[in-house]
């Protein structure tokens, strides 16, 4: 007869010694929704909805559905992140939603959402919301966006020809004086 002693360090249950020994069980995240909530007593509504992740609704009243709906992107770690295009006004109609879960949620993880070779291309980036220290915020591909922040990209410039603003040269024309080549003299 073997008898084996354990020590525990912490406030274990059952069902965590279980999951330390098998190491092949995996948890999920879940909200509790409890319907019908206009048919019990006010009593009941206030115990359940202050139980650890539960939300109670009506669907017949159609009550606290934008509350299920805060705690869904709550608990699944959902970002919403808005573009604005140079020189416009921001869309928020259409965000980019990204999760910490399923790819990141920096500004290099957006960049790759919208388009693979778009990360290749950006200068620098302009960000308004919660994560940006002042509005807006010049940031680079590995800052960290928030929920609700709104997102300018800028591009890098393709090279048309050397110099600086006025000066640069646009035309096709030798860059020295020295190649370019010899009219035919003057007929006298």
């Amino acid at each position: 007869m073997i008898i084996y002693c354990l020590l525990f360090r912490e406030d274990a249950t059952v069902d965590d010694l279980i999951d330390v020994i098998e190491g092949n069980r995996k948890y999920m995240k879940c909200v509790y929704v409890y319907n019908k909530i206009d048919v019990i007593g006010i009593d009941d509504v206030d115990k359940l909805a202050r139980q650890p992740n539960s939300v109670v609704i009506s669907c017949n009243l159609k009550l606290n559905f934008d509350r299920l709906l805060a705690k869904m992107w709550e608990e699944m770690g959902l970002v919403r992140v808005y573009t604005k295009p140079q020189g416009q006004q921001p869309d928020f109609g259409d965000p980019v939603v990204l999760s910490a879960d399923r790819g990141g949620c920096t500004v290099a993880d957006f960049c790759n959402h919208i388009h693979r070779s778009l990360l290749k291309e950006v200068k620098y980036v302009l960000v308004w919301g919660t994560s940006a220290r002042h509005y807006p915020q010049h940031c680079g591909v590995t800052h960290l966006l928030n929920d609700e922040d709104v997102v300018q990209i800028v591009k890098k410039k393709e090279k048309e020809g050397e110099g600086r603003g006025r000066f640069k040269s646009h035309s096709t024309a030798p860059a020295r004086i020295a190649d370019r080549e010899k009219k035919a003299p003057l007929k006298q």
